[in-house]
């Protein structure tokens, strides 16, 4: 076939049913979910998983290209539920044929498999529940479905496009997420894409990555070959963790850090796998999760299939790079981002990867071993490797999702004898450009990084902003079992004027609906912010005081602080909304729309974006 096509169909597949959601769900602030908090109000929780499988039917949503097909499942969470690659029979995206819950999720009911996207936590609330979606045809001939969720506990939003282009062997994913909250709130992204596993099943990180951390940053382990004790397993003789063989119990690990904008799985056996490519400044989360291959292991895999075996999870983290790591969305901030998930195919483990193309580099005393595997059909494709500034190999080649090119070449017949291999350097070109590039990491023995401290009693902490910054992470990363108030109220006594304080602890006491209190706390803050100098160089104090005055319905006073905290840059296009919101209550709307207008000047992406 030539071109996208896009359709919504109905499927029917064998599926668990569960139990009816509980009228009153527990109060579960104080649980631990995924290491941060595990409260859910006011979603329902579902505590029973049926014993019986039913064939149900679902609205899925296809796409397909010449290369690809993909299948979309609004009504669980807008999960792709499988991605096939037409090319070699392969799905690439572990494939569960049947739905088959446990008890894992933030709500109840998790399934394995798919492409999953967790926002704004792990695993997402709403992975089990409906989503909106709606087909879109574009411009360039790709076709999307959009999926809309606004997350009911913390009123963010996120639409995720997910995009196919006609001759391009990659699935497109644009996320938004946008806070339509006027107070910051906490997010992180992480898209899980199941990988099928066996004896030949390795993950594939960048050759950069040494060390590896598990959730939290409590343990950390050397990468791929760990050399100590990690998730209670003795690895001390020396064990390449990268392979799923050798992982006898769950375990999980997140890369430390990497320069490399990719992550992988490939199976040895069947000489395929899949990657993620995202631009690593704003995706640097790389994470493998196994359930393990031992007894443990095999009884989940029971728990969530019927036949289709065991499976990884290569998650891939945005503006995150742990799990909890969360970030922040300023009131009425939008974040957008892509990424890419593929199939490859023959060329072994990758060593650096784009959107265009993947490439292999592997040496040995004798031998180069180079390999390009490209998503896009390019007919003159030069494959050229340099030793130093010395070009010593050019070849003239097709490349393209089913044009995979592998060759051997003899070191002693390039004339390279005991070669520096951090020397060399694979380049693939197209089109006047560069597809992919690599060049070997030097070999040496990394130090390995700190494992995360638990914060210490606020007594203990020397200075007012240390108990400022560990009050501000307990919120951050919506701690269980620590509350950011202890902290907060030792820097109050040791300094009741300071800013950041008081206006810290003055908007946790407002998200409490303690409003009287937290304008005590604001206008301390002001009081010492305008002490000599009127017009601050920051106004979140007039912004949080025009808040709270606006809750308990001062209006007129409110209108003033918001007017205020319009001097400084941050707090405009807030402030500007509400002197907006007020005017049009007046009835004042010329003044309304004025004010609207401003605001928009600072937040014209975001419009671009909804539109």
């Amino acid at each position: 076939m030539n071109g996208v096509k896009a359709w919504v169909e109905k499927v029917i597949i064998p599926t668990y049913g569960t139990g009816e959601p509980e009228k009153v769900p527990m109060f579960l602030e104080k649980r631990v979910y995924q290491g941060s908090s595990g409260k859910v109000y006011p979603y329902p929780v579902i505590e029973k998983i049926c014993d019986e499988k039913k064939d149900k039917e679902y609205t899925a949503v296809f796409l397909e290209n010449e290369y690809l097909k993909v299948m979309v499942l609004p009504e669980l969470g807008g999960r792709i539920q499988r991605a096939y690659d037409k090319t070699n029979g392969f799905d690439f995206v572990y494939h569960n044929r049947v739905i088959k819950p446990a008890l894992v999720g933030l709500l109840g009911p998790w399934i394995s498999g798919g492409i999953e996207f967790n926002w704004p936590q792990h695993h997402r609330p709403t992975t089990f529940l409906p989503v909106d979606f709606i087909l879109f045809d574009n411009e360039d001939g790709s076709k999307s479905v959009l999926l809309h969720d606004v997350d009911q506990m913390y009123g963010t939003k996120a639409i995720a496009k997910i995009t196919l282009y006609p001759g391009k062997a990659y699935i497109e994913i644009t996320g938004q997420l946008y806070n339509r909250t006027h107070l910051p709130q906490t997010f992180l992204w992480w898209a899980n894409p199941a990988f099928p596993a066996n004896e030949n099943t390795q993950s594939i990180f960048p050759p950069d990555v040494h060390a590896v951390m598990d959730h939290g940053k409590r343990d950390v382990s050397r990468f791929p070959v760990a050399t100590g004790i990690y998730y209670k397993k003795d690895y001390s003789e020396g064990v390449d963790i990268s392979r799923y063989k050798n992982i006898p119990v769950p375990t999980s690990f997140m890369a430390e850090k990497s320069k490399y904008d990719f992550i992988g799985g490939y199976d040895h056996g069947k000489k395929a796998g899949i990657l993620h490519v995202a631009d690593h400044h704003i995706s640097p989360g790389k994470k493998q999760w196994t359930w393990g291959c031992g007894d443990f292991g095999k009884a989940w895999e029971r728990n969530l299939t019927d036949e289709d075996g065991p499976y990884i999870e290569l998650m891939t983290g945005v503006y995150t790079d742990n799990q909890p790591d969360f970030s922040w969305l300023k009131p009425f901030e939008e974040k957008t981002f892509r990424q890419y998930f593929m199939p490859y195919k023959e060329i072994g483990q990758v060593k650096n990867a784009t959107a265009e193309a993947a490439i292999n580099l592997s040496c040995n005393d004798e031998e180069i071993f180079i390999a390009a595997y490209a998503t896009g059909i390019y007919e003159n494709a030069e494959v050229v490797l340099t030793y130093g500034l010395i070009e010593i190999f050019r070849e003239n080649v097709k490349l393209s999702p089913v044009d995979v090119y592998k060759r051997i070449l003899k070191k002693k017949e390039l004339g390279l004898g005991k070669a520096e291999d951090e020397k060399l350097k694979l380049r693939v070109f197209a089109d006047g450009k560069c597809l992919v590039e690599y060049q070997p990491e030097p070999e040496e023995i990394q130090k390995m990084p700190e494992p995360a401290k638990a914060a210490k009693d606020p007594t203990e902490i020397m200075t007012n902003e240390e108990l400022y910054l560990t009050g501000l992470h307990i919120e951050q990363y919506r701690h269980a079992t620590y509350l950011p108030d202890p902290y907060y109220l030792e820097g109050l006594k040791r300094d009741p004027g300071d800013i950041r304080i008081n206006n810290a602890y003055g908007l946790l006491l407002m998200r409490r609906g303690d409003f009287a209190n937290a304008e005590k706390h604001f206008r301390t803050a002001l009081k010492r912010l305008t002490e000599r100098n009127p017009n601050p160089y920051n106004s979140e104090s007039y912004y949080l005081l025009g808040l709270v005055l606006l809750y308990q319905g001062r209006d007129e006073e409110a209108y003033d602080a918001f007017y205020k905290a319009t001097w400084s840059n941050e707090q405009q296009e807030m402030s500007y909304y509400f002197l907006a919101a007020i005017d049009a209550k007046k009835g004042n709307f010329t003044k309304a729309l004025e004010h609207v207008e401003r605001g928009l000047v600072k937040n014209s992406h975001n419009i671009k974006q909804e539109a």
